[in-house]
């Protein structure tokens, strides 16, 4: 049997904000079977994941290119891969059977044709929203637990500051910071979103960014006895201020800068006499980085979430035509948590 797949390309490289025109839905046929013991396996995509890093591929140039193979650039008009959950239509690979639900890296589209070598695993739910695999049990829960934990180092007691903290990442980081045992502050961008940061999620503070003038001063007047961790989802002006905030021996685990991936001329510019005197340490991260944490991520997350410590954050759209707008809206910070797109029914 032979369908007709619909997928997510984009025309032409982004090298600015990415807009509504810059993508197209195309198709291609592709074939409901494989060859037995080829390895391959057809999936039917049920959830992918839209997150903020996959515009610095669709670049004409970026040096994230041939940093680590997540990070590769995508050439216009072939299909995107990004991480996503779904069900086996069809395998020749004997580890996986037809109808297993599966997680790992899919692609923008109604079905993908999972290589041998791919990166994917059958999938136990749990009892869990299949949502969450991909969300707060996925690569955004591993990059906030593992950069809090493994780059931030954190003490019971310390003071933590963390921008996009309603974000697919910062809203866990902040949860986790506070579960610890720290002071937890975060920033957002808008009113509602910092009330939500106090309200639901349990941060100490929070602010609206926009309303701010003055950031260094804004951050004083929140951290008046300096900040401790800085986890860094946004970089530009926030990474500036936060250094010149931070106490010695402060620690800043670098998970991404969203603020500069669509403007080249926005460039963090940190006072390096702060950074040397300070002892501060700034340390970029990946969440592949932090695979040597992940049975302590997943057993630690598990228990919160039975427990009803850990809030979960989503922000789910619907249908394979809302994910160019969806992806569009996270650089303009329309979406409160994990931003998902929900391909079809199980």
């Amino acid at each position: 049997m032979e369908v007709t797949n619909r997928y997510i390309a984009i025309k032409n490289h982004i090298d600015g904000a990415p807009k509504e025109s810059d993508f197209e839905l195309r198709t291609s046929a592709l074939a409901l079977s494989v060859d037995p013991g080829s390895g391959d396996m057809v999936v039917k995509n049920l959830y992918v994941s839209i997150d903020p890093y996959q515009v610095n591929r669709m670049k004409n140039y970026s040096s994230s290119h041939k940093s680590i193979r997540f990070s590769v650039a995508i050439t216009p008009g072939e299909v995107i891969d990004a991480p996503g959950l779904g069900k086996v239509v069809a395998s020749g690979n004997p580890k996986f059977e037809k109808g297993d639900l599966v997680v790992g890296i899919v692609s923008w589209a109604e079905y993908t044709l999972v290589k041998e070598e791919s990166i994917i695993n059958k999938l136990d739910p749990m009892g869990f929203p299949l949502s969450y695999h991909i969300g707060v049990l996925g690569f955004s829960g591993l990059t906030a637990y593992g950069g809090f934990f493994q780059v931030g180092k954190p003490k019971k007691g310390e003071k933590v500051f963390v921008s996009a903290g309603s974000g697919s990442v910062g809203h866990l980081v902040g949860q986790y910071a506070k579960l610890f045992g720290c002071y937890v502050v975060g920033c957002a961008g808008s009113k509602q979103k910092v009330t939500l940061l106090k309200e639901k999620l349990g941060f100490d503070d929070a602010f609206n960014y926009k309303e701010e003038t003055d950031l260094k001063s804004t951050l004083k007047r929140y951290f008046p006895d300096g900040i401790d961790i800085y986890f860094d989802n946004v970089g530009a002006e926030m990474l500036e201020a936060a250094v010149a905030n931070m106490n010695n021996f402060g620690r800043v685990a670098l998970s991404g800068v969203i603020s500069e991936y669509t403007d080249a001329k926005k460039r963090a510019a940190p006072d390096m006499l702060d950074v040397v005197y300070k002892r501060i340490t700034i340390r970029g991260f990946l969440a592949a980085d932090c695979m040597n944490v992940y049975t302590d991520f997943l057993s630690t997350t598990l228990d919160h979430l039975r427990t009803g410590k850990l809030q979960v954050l989503e922000d789910i759209s619907l249908s394979l035509e809302n994910i160019p707008s969806s992806f569009i809206g996270l650089f303009r910070g329309d979406n409160i948590g994990k931003k998902i797109v929900k391909i079809a029914e199980e």
